[in-house]
């Protein structure tokens, strides 16, 4: 299968999901990760321009230890918009790829770039399935749709599905996301690492997995567990 994952900054799917998008590697599935911005104003001593190359070695580090291919959009940190061009430039890159797996932020975020994201997403998906839509590529409808776990996306997040974390793609993430200077505690004091790794058996312990990364669905879908996203038992 082909999984796209498309974050308002890099690292955020990284964190968020980079686990099961490592799982879906391991899996032989071709994963993309798409940034639409470099989150480049999220360092609080380094300059905005010297962060933004950073960030994209980082996430360019993430996806190669992971196995990943990455897409960079050319918005910036805190000014992502949620309608305009944008739009266009996602549907483009849904049609080009053809995923049947898209995963994305939640509608709810502190973070304004996240629920704008989640509003260009939504809009992408439809005109992207759409015969009528007129772009370079033809027409691409994706039948799973998910949103990532994000401790910053949380009002009105609820857990519908849970993918077991296997250990060979938990090391594979560990690995990916030690790239980025958030993970090692250079841009602020949350405890990001820990807080995932906590979050992970805290979402498998009810279901008898060791680990997983939990996710949401639109309305209509069904709670259920994984062993990849696109599945079921």
């Amino acid at each position: 299968m082909r999984v796209l994952a498309i974050g308002a900054h890099a690292g955020d799917m990284d964190l968020t999901c980079g686990a099961v998008l490592a799982q879906h590697v391991l899996s032989h599935d071709e994963v993309t990760i798409a940034h639409l911005t470099l989150g480049e104003k999220g360092h609080p001593t380094m300059p905005v321009a010297d962060y933004a190359i950073q960030k994209r070695d980082e996430a360019q580090g993430f996806a190669t230890a992971i196995g990943a291919h990455v897409r960079f959009f050319s918005y910036h940190d805190a000014e992502l918009p949620a309608t305009g061009p944008v739009v266009d430039e996602v549907v483009d890159l849904i049609r080009e790829l053809k995923p049947q797996i898209v995963v994305t932020h939640w509608k709810h975020s502190i973070h304004p770039d996240h629920a704008n994201t989640h509003q260009v997403v939504e809009q992408a998906l439809f005109y992207a399935s759409l015969k009528t839509y007129e772009r370079p590529a033809p027409s691409h409808f994706v039948p799973f749709v998910y949103y990532a776990d994000n401790w910053e996306d949380s009002a009105g997040f609820e857990p519908q599905v849970f993918v077991e974390i296997q250990p060979d793609a938990y090391e594979r993430w560990l690995q990916g996301v030690s790239h980025y200077a958030y993970a090692r505690g250079e841009t602020s004091h949350f405890p990001f690492i820990a807080y995932y790794n906590a979050l992970m058996v805290v979402r498998g312990a009810p279901r008898g997995f060791p680990m997983a990364q939990a996710f949401m669905v639109p309305d209509g879908d069904l709670h259920r567990k994984m062993s990849l996203l696109g599945t079921g038992y």
